[in-house]
C-alpha cells in the first residue's frame, strides 16, 4: 500500500474540545480561592492562638496569660493551663490543621497544572486536585471541632479570636471549592460529550 493510502484508512484524530470563557473565568476562581484558603489556613496555624478566656489566651502551641500589669507571659507546657486533656487534644487539632494545609497545597498544585498543561488527562488532574481539597476541609473541620470539644465549658461566641475564624473561614472555602470543582468538572465533561455526539 502506498503511503496516500495509508494515511486515508487512518481515523481522523479528534481534537480536544476547547473551553469556553465561561468554563476557564470559573476554573480560575476556583483556583484562587483554594489559593486564598491556603493562606488564610497556613497563617492560622502558624499564629495559633484561637480563644481568649478571661484573662488567658489559648493557642494551639502554647497558651498565655495576662498578668496584673496586663503584660502577657506565654507558657508552652500545656498542662500549666489546667484544662483536662489539653496537651493531647492539641496535639490532634495542629496536627488536623498542619495537614489539611499540606493536602491542601498538592490539591492546588494538582488544579493549576491541570490547566496550564493541557492535555488527555488534565480533566482527570482537575478530579484529583478537587478531591485533595475536599479531604483538607475534613482534616481542618477535625481541627476546629477538637478544639472547640476541648473548650466546651470555656467557650464563648465572642472569645473565639480572628485567627479561629481565619480557620473556619478557610476551612468552608476548602469544601466550596472541592464540590464547585468536582461539579463543574461533571458539567463540561457531560456537555462536551453531547457536542462530540
Amino acid at each position: 500500500m502506498t503511503a496516500i493510502a495509508v494515511q486515508a484508512q487512518k481515523p481522523p484524530i479528534q481534537k480536544r474540545p476547547s473551553k469556553s470563557f465561561f468554563e476557564s473565568c470559573i476554573r480560575s476562581l476556583i483556583i484562587l480561592c483554594a489559593a486564598i484558603a491556603v493562606v488564610l489556613s497556613s497563617i492560622s496555624i502558624c499564629d495559633g492562638h484561637w480563644l481568649l478566656v478571661k484573662d488567658q489566651l489559648f493557642g494551639l502551641w502554647h497558651f498565655c496569660a495576662f498578668t496584673n500589669n496586663s503584660e502577657l507571659n506565654c507558657f508552652t507546657d500545656l498542662h500549666l493551663a489546667q484544662v483536662d486533656g489539653l496537651a493531647v487534644g492539641m496535639v490532634l487539632a495542629r496536627s488536623m490543621g498542619s495537614l489539611a494545609v499540606v493536602v491542601a497545597i498538592f490539591g492546588l498544585e494538582l488544579l493549576m497544572v491541570s490547566q496550564v498543561c493541557e492535555d488527555a488527562h488534565s480533566r482527570r488532574k482537575w478530579v484529583m486536585g478537587s478531591i485533595l481539597i475536599l479531604i483538607s476541609f475534613v482534616l481542618s473541620s477535625m481541627g476546629l471541632f477538637s478544639f472547640v470539644i476541648l473548650f466546651k465549658d470555656q467557650v464563648t461566641f465572642t472569645g473565639f479570636t480572628l485567627m479561629f475564624w481565619c480557620e473556619f473561614t478557610s476551612s468552608f472555602l476548602f469544601f466550596l471549592n472541592g464540590i464547585s470543582g468536582l461539579h463543574i468538572n461533571s458539567i463540561t465533561h457531560q456537555w462536551n460529550g453531547l457536542k462530540n455526539f
